[in-house]
């Protein structure tokens, strides 16, 4: 089947100028959407096309897709290397070989990863919202790494990474507190950032909509309140639901510092919590948190 699918795609020819796709996920993706089990526009990013032998090219990508299936239709991520032959004499693919970063058993049927794919099908409410924008690099079985976009918050002071102290004056100034009372369509999540290994010098941070620049923005009313661009960059993400408290922030954050020293990988002081939904109006058990730690730089292999 693989011929087939290769001869529909036209990647004989396609591959040798570039183009990366994860063959075997995406033309599953479409049988699957075709028969209406949900999982469709699968968008798969090339990150790097290598040729890693004679006849063989192995390439490295991200997927992502939405299972709508399901009411809350869950985004599942995959990251991975695909490994393909070529046949000298026909000029066409002979074997393909798909590893996924996030299991150890990549054989054909891998008890791994169905239960990582029913991982990702947990409820998380996110708020219809813009958000600061990132590209998925990779995903492990215990966090995934992103790059971000350089993005504007508004920030002032506060108490503890899980606390609240401070949001009504960042969330004042986008309601119209503000030099010009200009209103700010509101953003997620909301961020606590701590910039200190004992995570105890904290600020809380609301995004700016990518629309706006420094220049544009009013002027705060309050002189503890700034605005501030952030350069983006590299960061590793842990997503969680329930409440995060300060004890269970603290806890994802050592877990996930120790994975990525484990990686080989090196983690900036501090870290940031974000928090996606209203803890008012939110069940705690659909709750989206997540746990990011800037990295100081990250090359995919």
């Amino acid at each position: 089947w693989i011929d087939i699918v290769l001869m529909v795609l036209g990647t004989v020819g396609a591959i040798g100028d570039g183009m990366s796709t994860n063959v075997a996920l995406v033309f599953a993706s479409k049988i699957m959407n075709s028969l209406g089990y949900g999982q469709h526009n699968p968008h798969t990013f090339k990150d790097e096309v290598q040729k890693t032998g004679p006849y063989e090219i192995t390439t490295r990508w991200t997927m992502v897709m939405k299972f709508s299936l399901l009411p809350w239709k869950p985004e599942l991520v995959f990251t991975g290397l695909s490994i393909m032959a070529v046949n000298p004499e026909t000029k066409k693919f002979c074997s393909h070989l798909d590893l996924w970063d996030s299991i150890n058993n990549n054989d054909y049927f891998s008890f791994e990863g169905l239960v990582d794919v029913f991982k990702q099908l947990r409820v998380y409410k996110t708020p219809d919202l813009e958000t600061p924008k990132y590209q998925i690099l990779k995903r492990t079985a215990n966090y995934e790494v992103r790059k971000y976009e350089p993005f504007i918050v508004v920030e002032t002071n506060g108490d503890k990474l899980s606390g609240s102290s401070g949001f009504n004056n960042v969330a004042g100034y986008i309601f119209g507190k503000n030099a010009t009372m200009e209103k700010i369509p509101m953003t997620t999540p909301v961020f606590t950032q701590a910039t200190d290994p004992e995570l105890s010098s904290v600020s809380v941070q609301i995004v700016i909509p990518s629309g706006k620049d420094l220049s544009s923005l009013p002027m705060p009313n309050e002189e503890k309140i700034n605005l501030k661009k952030l350069e983006g960059g590299f960061a590793a993400a842990v997503k969680f639901s329930g409440k995060p408290t300060e004890d269970v922030v603290r806890e994802k954050e050592n877990e996930l510092r120790k994975s990525l020293s484990k990686d080989g990988l090196k983690a900036k002081t501090g870290c940031m919590l974000a928090r996606y939904n209203d803890p008012g109006r939110t069940w705690s058990f659909i709750m989206r948190n997540e746990v990011i730690i800037w990295l100081v730089e990250f090359s995919l292999d």
